[in-house]
């Protein structure tokens, strides 16, 4: 395979949007909710929904839990860790749920449950869940104070305490990934996309919106874990996601991702996007975040993958970052599920789901 291969881009497809948003103590929305039927345009390779395209499905509900509670127009500043826990297929009912659990002073952070099932069942089964930060900004993109958000209910009480808990951790991830060098004397497979940023991927802001640069991550590092496992791959991991700059109509954008360690049956591949205006030669980072990818059989289980062994300085010091990045994960705190909650500690106009 060409790591210089551009991926046919997976058309978006024109999903109808069910909001039902609750409301808060204030008057405004702090809960979004999107439903509808996975499409066959929604498929990626591998036949069921990847995980660019449902960041992109993620991106989309927590902008507009984001919108509603400040008010303002507001930009993707980071995703966290998100598992994909099963695959979703075509013809699934999807639910995501977007839900406010802590207020910066210009920053929010929503979480987004993400629920599917077959249409003919009653009970929807919980696919992934993931903390997504938002900035409120002005007409000259400048952020600007947005309204603070109170906890009520026992449910939103733990997941602000789970919010505030990882904002150290996050920290550290962040220093720990910015801290790190990728030059030419790393050895490590790599691959790299390149085209221009086109009309079809920007946003109602005039932007490239967060979805769709999460979406070219999960290409890039499909691209490099392919090459490397001779086969098919699925993203089983995003982690890290931070935005810097952003990318506009015209810009010349280059979607570089590198293997820095394998498990017995994954992949951990760091990925960095940068943008260059054309009137410039100079690179800028636009986003930096990490995937794990899985090669799987017939039956949808994880295949052993060959192993790759660090060579130069740089390989060992960004293999020994990979597994740094593991130990912190592992120290954070799962969000609290709706479902584990009894059913007299939230309002009655949530319908926390069962799992099936």
């Amino acid at each position: 395979m060409n790591p210089h291969t551009r991926i046919d881009r997976l058309a978006v497809s024109a999903t109808t949007f069910d909001s039902v948003p609750s409301q808060a103590a204030s008057g405004r929305r702090s809960e979004a909710i999107h439903r509808f039927l996975v499409k066959p345009v929604d498929a990626g390779i591998g036949g069921s929904v990847d995980g660019g395209k449902l960041l992109e499905w993620i991106d989309k509900v927590a902008y507009a839990a984001a919108a509603q509670w400040s008010g303002c127009y507001c930009v993707t500043a980071y995703v966290g860790n998100i598992h994909l826990d099963r695959p979703i297929a075509v013809g699934e009912l999807i639910e995501l749920h977007a839900n406010l659990v802590h207020t910066g002073r210009t920053s929010m952070h929503i979480l987004v449950s993400v629920y599917s099932t077959d249409p003919t069942r009653k009970r929807p089964v919980q696919t992934a869940q993931c903390l997504t930060i938002f900035v409120a900004i002005d007409d000259n993109r400048q952020s600007v104070a947005v309204p603070q958000w109170d906890p009520t209910t026992i449910l939103e009480l733990q997941r602000h305490r789970q919010a505030r808990a990882r904002i150290s951790v996050r920290k550290r991830i962040e220093e720990a990934m910015a801290a790190q060098h990728y030059t030419a004397e790393g050895t490590a497979p790599s691959a790299t996309l390149r085209f221009l940023a086109a009309p079809s991927d920007i946003n109602w802001g005039g932007k490239v919106h967060g979805g769709r640069t999460m979406g070219w991550i999960d290409e890039a590092a499909y691209v490099c874990g392919a090459d490397w496992a001779g086969q098919h791959v699925i993203t089983s991991y995003f982690g890290g996601i931070r935005f810097y700059q952003p990318i506009v109509i015209g810009h010349i954008v280059e979607v570089t991702a590198r293997l820095i360690h394998t498990g017995p049956r994954s992949m951990h591949v760091s990925v960095h996007v940068t943008s260059t205006d054309t009137h410039s030669d100079r690179p800028v980072l636009a986003a930096h975040g990490l995937a794990v990818v899985v090669a799987v059989d017939g039956s949808g289980k994880a295949r052993p993958v060959r192993q790759w062994a660090p060579v130069s300085e740089e390989d060992r010091s960004l293999e020994a970052h990979a597994r740094h990045l593991v130990d912190l994960r592992a120290q954070v705190e799962p969000f609290t599920s709706a479902s584990d909650m009894p059913a007299d500690a939230e309002p009655s106009h949530f319908r926390a789901p069962i799992p099936g």
